[in-house]
C-alpha cells in the first residue's frame, strides 16, 4: 500500500473500500462510504467489490470480463456480504458467480471469467481525436468558470473532493442540458498513484466505469440527473479488460448511445490508454424514467 500522504485521502478510503474483510471460505464483507449522503449504494462500487471477492479465489490468472445484475437498490448503512461461487477451475479458464446480499436479499449478482495469460491474434478499434487532458478543465475549473450561472449545490458538488479525476473532451452537460448526439469522450485517472497489482487496476476501473455510462443515454433528450425530473440507475453491467494499463494514468473512456425506449437507455463505452491502446469495452442498460415534475 502507498503511503497516505501520496494517495490522498479520497483514493485511501476508496481502496479501503476495495479491501474487503474474509468471513469464511468464499464469503466477504463490504461496506459503503461513511456520509456521503447517498440514498443508495452506488453501483460502481458493488461492481468493483464483486470483481474484488471473485478475484480473491482465483490465482495466477487476470480477469477478461464481466456480466452483472443490479436486482436491488443497495443500503449504504449496513455492510454489504458477497457470496462466492466456484463455478469451474480449468485449464485455462476460472468461472466465478458472485452474488451480493443486505437484508437477507441479494441486491447484486455477476458472473467474472478469468484467463491465464497467453498470445494471440491482435487487432483494435482506434481512438477518437480529442484534446490533451491537461488542455481540458477539471470540475474544480468548471465550477469556478460557472459559479455565477450554477446553484450552490452544483458548485459544491462540483468542488468535491473525489478518488477520480475527470476532464470532458466536450460540454459538461450534466449541469447545463442542451440536446446533442449521443456521444462524448472524458479522460480519467485515479487521483493519486496506486500500488501496481493489476487485479486492483481492474476492479478500480470496474468502479469508475459505472459513473457517467448511462448519462449518455440523455443527452439527445437535455435533461440531467441535477435538475430533478429524471430517475436513474443501472440495471446491468458488462465489462471485457483487453490489455493490461495502469488506472492511476490518464485514461480515455469513449461513450455513445445507440438506444433508448421502453424508460430504459442502452449504452457502449471504450476505454483507451494516452497511447490509444484499447484496454477495455464496457456495455450498460439503466432505467431513464422521467418524473412527474418534468411530465
Amino acid at each position: 500500500m502507498l503511503p497516505s500522504a501520496a494517495m490522498g485521502r479520497v483514493l485511501e478510503e476508496l481502496l479501503g473500500l476495495l479491501d474487503l474483510e474474509e468471513l469464511e471460505v468464499n464469503i466477504f464483507r463490504g461496506r459503503s462510504p461513511r456520509n456521503d449522503g447517498r440514498e443508495r449504494v452506488f453501483g460502481g462500487l458493488v461492481l468493483g467489490q464483486a470483481l474484488v471477492a471473485a478475484g480473491r479465489t482465483v490465482e495466477e490468472r487476470v480477469a477478461h470480463s464481466l456480466h452483472a445484475y443490479f436486482l436491488r437498490p443497495g443500503d449504504p448503512s449496513i455492510p454489504i456480504l458477497y457470496n462466492v461461487d466456484r463455478i469451474r477451475d480449468g485449464r485455462s479458464f476460472t468461472t466465478r458467480r458472485v452474488v451480493a446480499i443486505q437484508h437477507g436479499r441479494a441486491i447484486f449478482n455477476m458472473s467474472a471469467s478469468f484467463q491465464i495469460e497467453e498470445p494471440g491474434l491482435e487487432h483494435q478499434a482506434e481512438p477518437p481525436d480529442v484534446p490533451d487532458p491537461e488542455d481540458l478543465p477539471g470540475r474544480p475549473e468548471l465550477a469556478e468558470q460557472f459559479a455565477h450561472e450554477l446553484p450552490a449545490r452544483v458548485v459544491d458538488w462540483l468542488k468535491q473532493e473525489r478518488p477520480i479525476e475527470e476532464r470532458y473532451a466536450g460540454p459538461a452537460y450534466f449541469f447545463k442540458p442542451e440536446k446533442q448526439p449521443p456521444k462524448r469522450e472524458i479522460w480519467f485517472r485515479a487521483s493519486g498513484p496506486l500500488p501496481d497489482a493489476l487485479a486492483l487496476h481492474q476492479c478500480f476501473l470496474a468502479y469508475a466505469s459505472d459513473f457517467s455510462l448511462l448519462d449518455t443515454s440523455t443527452l439527445p433528450h437535455a435533461v440531467s440527473f441535477l435538475d430533478g425530473t429524471l430517475l436513474s440507475a443501472s440495471l446491468d453491467h458488462a465489462m471485457w479488460f483487453h490489455r493490461p494499463f495502469r488506472a492511476d494514468e490518464w485514461l480515455l473512456y469513449a461513450q455513445d448511445s445507440p438506444s433508448a425506449s421502453g424508460a430504459r437507455g442502452f449504452n457502449r463505452g471504450s476505454i483507451f490508454t494516452r497511447d490509444g491502446r484499447l484496454i477495455a469495452s464496457v456495455a450498460q442498460e439503466g432505467l431513464l424514467r422521467i418524473t412527474e415534475q418534468q411530465r
